[in-house]
């Protein structure tokens, strides 16, 4: 078997926070206040219950909570920012109120990105990579906020219709490596960013277990890496399972990923994956 991949330490630079990526990989818990994501839609739509789940993945150990109000899964339609603004807001108020937790906000929409970072969010989580919204890059910089930058083919409502690659790591390496210079144009700097290669965003099977397997190839773009497996339906695809029975197979792809150098790990299910991450990491021997 050869060597793993050598880690690769960084400090993220959220607004006034720092993350300190040298010593365990950091867990993000995902929040939705959606009525049609694709694993819990619908479940935290009120703000109460929203804020027991943020504080139930707090408890299980999330560094991270990311909130998130328009679903991004394979056909989705999107939601107006007024209507976005209206669902994630109170819910990052009342976490940050509450909690001293780093706050995520997913979104492709700076209006929405600019809302949560006056309201207490400190990271940008773009799925479009900056690429959706012209403005999003500058509501970064302003703010100086982490930001996620990650590759998607097409968007959320045609990104699974027939995508196709030559290489799949390497066109998602120029991809990224385009956007971080995207991102330092309008004034990012490069601590403030983390990039995700966008598992399940417009990939088929063989490109998401391709991305996992390979993963190294994308640490001399020297950024740091944030990958989201959780519950994802090429999983399903491979244990012919429902969203429901897919945590052995979320917790298979989250190890392969921090054993290829992941550094951040989206995921739904935060007391088991922070488990799984253990392990991980003693093995990696970070």
């Amino acid at each position: 078997m050869p060597p793993l991949p050598p880690y690769n330490p960084y400090v993220w630079r959220c607004a006034e926070r720092r993350l300190a990526l040298d010593g365990r990989t950091r867990i993000m818990g995902i929040l939705n206040v959606t009525r049609d994501s694709f694993s819990d839609g619908g479940r935290f739509l009120a703000r109460d219950d929203a804020l027991r789940q943020a504080e139930r993945m707090i408890d299980e150990g999330a560094d991270i909570i990311d909130v998130g109000g328009e679903s991004t899964r394979p056909g989705a339609l999107p939601v107006d920012a007024e209507e976005e603004i209206r669902r994630v807001i109170p819910v990052i108020g009342a976490i940050g109120k509450r909690f001293d937790v780093l706050l995520s906000v997913d979104t492709y929409k700076s209006a929405v990105a600019r809302a949560a970072v006056e309201n207490g969010a400190r990271i940008i989580n773009d799925i479009s990579g900056l690429g959706f919204d012209p403005h999003l890059a500058d509501v970064a910089a302003a703010s100086g906020a982490g930001v996620v930058i990650m590759h998607i083919k097409g968007t959320p409502r045609d990104m699974q219709t027939d995508p196709h690659y030559e290489d799949v790591v390497a066109e998602i390496h120029d991809y990224l490596s385009q956007r971080i210079q995207t991102a330092l144009a309008h004034g990012i700097h490069r601590d403030q960013i983390m990039l995700d290669p966008g598992i399940g965003f417009g990939k088929r099977l063989e490109d998401n277990l391709t991305l996992l397997r390979e993963l190294a190839r994308l640490h001399d773009l020297d950024a740091p890496l944030l990958v989201g497996v959780s519950r994802k339906s090429f999983i399903g695809k491979l244990l012919d399972t429902g969203v429901g029975e897919r945590l052995e197979g979320t917790a298979a792809a989250v190890t392969a990923a921090i054993l290829h150098g992941a550094h951040v790990m989206r995921v739904h299910d935060v007391r088991e994956m922070k488990r799984v991450a253990t392990i991980a990491d003693a093995i990696r021997g970070v």
